[in-house]
């Protein structure tokens, strides 16, 4: 069944969120940090309409199949690939491209993954630490 399209006013609206890049019509493009946040707080255990709500979206626009489709995708992008799995891919070069790319750039842009996936992982850890403390 295809994906009902989104109207000018949805697309206005949608592209309004700090954690959109770019909505059109037919599709959202969610920032690589609505998508940690996403994880983060999926993890801990919070409903997928809940996330998406306290970010901002109005989840009757976006429609709750979108949101366990993006879910799905997201989740397993995650648990294949770290925190990498979720970076926007349009940033990344195709294979063409990488040739210009040097190794240096190359591994400078994975260890800043790397670097960000780590800050991501340590928070998550600080605040399952307080909740088991009971801090939170």
């Amino acid at each position: 069944m295809p994906k009902r399209l989104f109207n000018e006013k949805e697309v206005e609206i949608l592209n309004k969120n700090n954690y959109v890049v770019k909505a059109s019509p037919k599709l959202i493009v969610y920032s690589d940090e609505f998508k940690e946040i996403f994880i983060r707080e999926s993890s801990a255990g919070k409903l997928h309409k809940v996330i998406f709500e306290e970010a901002g979206f109005d989840v009757k626009i976006i429609g709750l199949e979108r949101i366990k489709t993006a879910s799905r995708r997201w989740k397993k992008s995650y648990y294949e690939n770290g925190i990498i799995g979720l970076i926007n891919k349009s940033k990344i070069p195709s294979n063409k491209e990488s040739s210009d790319v040097s190794v240096q750039e190359e591994r400078i842009e994975k260890l800043k993954a790397q670097i960000k996936y780590l800050k991501v992982e340590n928070e998550f850890l600080k605040k399952l630490t307080e909740i088991k403390r009971g801090d939170a």
